[in-house]
């Protein structure tokens, strides 16, 4: 999917990684915003560019974010504090599947998307490879949201 609004954010250990990808995602033709962190610092604090992104992806109801860290756990955590945001982490295999109810495979990151209807990817920059990542944000970008009344009906209790 072309054209997408992508918010991105790191903390130090996802810098390179937030790097790349933001390159990525140009390249693929979506527009990028990047809200740091803009050097790498080994002080700098996750929650300092993970919460600004998370509240600009629950402003636009339409785009997504992707979120990088050591293991990208804190990152979805901070996420997740935004209302509206659903962050989930990502830091296995992207060739991994599950079967789902209907007996269908999906991905993680599939089911992510198509289940849960996560609007940011939160990325443990110390657990994949570049191109690993690169993978994942493909397919969460190209998932869509399923709309099964049993998935709206549980987001509907968040």
């Amino acid at each position: 999917m072309v054209g997408m609004q992508i918010f991105i954010a790191s903390d130090h250990a996802g810098f390179e990684l937030k790097e790349s990808l933001r390159a990525f995602l140009a390249e693929a033709g979506h527009t990028v915003e990047d809200c740091g962190a803009f050097e790498k610092n080994e002080g700098d604090d996750y929650p300092d560019t993970v919460i600004p992104c998370a509240q600009k992806v629950a402003e636009m109801p339409d785009s997504f974010g992707i979120v990088i860290g050591a293991s990208g756990q804190g990152e979805a955590m901070a996420a997740n504090r935004v209302s509206g945001v659903r962050a989930a982490v990502f830091y296995g295999d992207v060739q991994g599947v599950q079967t789902d109810a209907e007996g269908g495979a999906l991905s993680l990151v599939q089911s992510v998307r198509a289940h849960n209807n996560a609007n940011i990817l939160s990325l443990g920059a110390r657990f994949i490879t570049e191109e690993e990542a690169q993978t994942a944000v493909r397919i969460f970008l190209e998932t869509p949201f399923s709309g099964d009344e049993r998935h709206v009906r549980r987001l509907a209790k968040f």
